[in-house]
């Protein structure tokens, strides 16, 4: 099949991990024989991310890949979050998704590309929407109230205003429903965010197909990329991670160390606050993560906010380590599938379970090795892009058998 996927970031113009979610089903639909292109925008990230990176080469993993930008530069992304429209680019978006001959156009990160108003694109193409985000029901994508805190309802106004973004004042219309309705399936990353799509007002069904995290870990083992034993944080350096409820720990744990790989708003502020025990490592490409990943004895996920699902559970588990996440979202749903580590929901019992990990390293061996073993089982790429696969034949099933003659 000919595949379209649209989302605003893609790899190397990307810090999160919806972006490489994107880009590992697209290199592994292309390995199993399909075609994909990814239509994505230098605007948006340059908006979000400033200075903008200089131009990459796109790998050469046989992606078409198509990234837009406009003299506007980012004006263009501030229009579409405004309007929920694709304005500067409709045009150009019109010819690529509707004359493009694709069977299947994705939207994922959708949110700066064209917002709702987008959906309708695709001419006769199957169109499905993947939620790496809460965007559909949340202006922020992430239902984290006024930058502290779960959110339990909406105050969506006031909430953006806290973020210091305008109002999304077409979110009071009925955009977002009228323009689903051009959606012929969407997709949760996880059985939590259905649920909390559900609870916040998404009418429309949903199918869970989760990310893949990577192939099969087949590294060979070389020597740590750190003298001492070390826990292991990989993340945007942002309040909602959680981070900062970390470091205090570490002071009743002084044989051991923490490294941080990532960057955001918070990291001037963690840095000094991290103390000898912590090492910031900066933002790292996906590819280098892995001896960080295999050498450590756990990786801690102190997330506060609602994910929708947990990559980098499943990026740690695919190396043989187990995992150390806060009881939120969708974390103990992995936790108990991979049987590769301990949840928590208050700071003693982070300690508890850092202290177990630190002091009994033949007990995190046996937990990693199981989360590895259900890393292959489940959310390996190969197995996630056939569940995506089903899930796209399936809604095309339908498609053909509700259309009139």
């Amino acid at each position: 099949m000919r595949f379209c996927f649209v989302t605003t970031f893609y790899p190397p113009y990307s810090t999160g991990g919806d972006a490489v979610a994107v880009q590992r089903l697209a290199r592994e639909l292309t390995r199993q024989g399909h075609s994909v292109t990814v239509v994505h925008d230098l605007d948006a990230f340059a908006a979000l991310n400033r200075p903008v990176l200089p131009d990459a080469p796109h790998p050469d993993d046989g992606i078409d890949v198509v990234s837009l930008s406009s003299p506007l530069g980012i004006v263009s992304p501030l229009i579409v979050q405004q309007t929920g429209r694709p304005v500067v680019h409709r045009k150009r978006l019109r010819s690529l998704l509707d004359d493009g001959g694709f069977d299947v156009v994705n939207f994922h990160n959708s949110s700066l590309m064209g917002g709702p108003g987008i959906f309708g694109f695709g001419g006769s193409a199957l169109r499905v929407y993947t939620a790496h985000e809460h965007w559909l029901v949340c202006p922020t994508h992430i239902l984290w109230r006024y930058k502290r805190e779960v959110c339990p309802a909406r105050q969506c106004i006031r909430c953006q205003l806290s973020y210091r973004r305008p109002p999304q004042l077409w979110r009071l219309t009925g955009l977002m429903e009228s323009s689903s309705r051009a959606i012929d399936v969407f997709i949760a990353m996880s059985v939590f965010s259905r649920a909390k799509h559900r609870e916040f007002g998404f009418s429309r069904d949903m199918v869970v197909v989760p990310p893949g995290g990577g192939t099969p870990f087949s590294g060979v083992d070389g020597p740590s990329p750190h003298p001492r034993p070390y826990f292991f944080f990989s993340g945007r350096l942002e309040i909602g991670k959680g981070l900062q409820t970390v470091l205090p720990v570490l002071k009743d744990l002084p044989g051991v160390d923490l490294l941080v790989a990532g960057s955001g708003s918070l990291e001037a502020q963690l840095q000094s606050k991290g103390g000898d025990q912590v090492v910031f490592l900066g933002q790292l490409p996906p590819h280098s993560l892995d001896p960080y990943y295999r050498h450590a004895v756990a990786t801690v996920v102190p997330s506060l906010n609602y994910e929708t699902f947990g990559l980098v559970l499943v990026e740690s588990l695919r190396c043989g380590t187990p995992v150390i996440a806060r009881d939120i979202g969708p974390f103990p749903d992995i936790v108990a599938k991979s049987s590769g580590g301990l949840l928590y929901r208050t700071d003693n019992e982070l300690l508890d379970a850092m202290k177990r990990f630190a002091g009994d390293r033949d007990f995190g061996r046996q937990l990693g090795e199981r989360g590895r073993h259900a890393f292959e089982s489940h959310w390996q790429d190969s197995v996630t892009a056939g569940v995506y696969l089903k899930t796209v034949e399936r809604a095309k099933s339908t498609a053909r058998s509700s259309s009139p003659a």
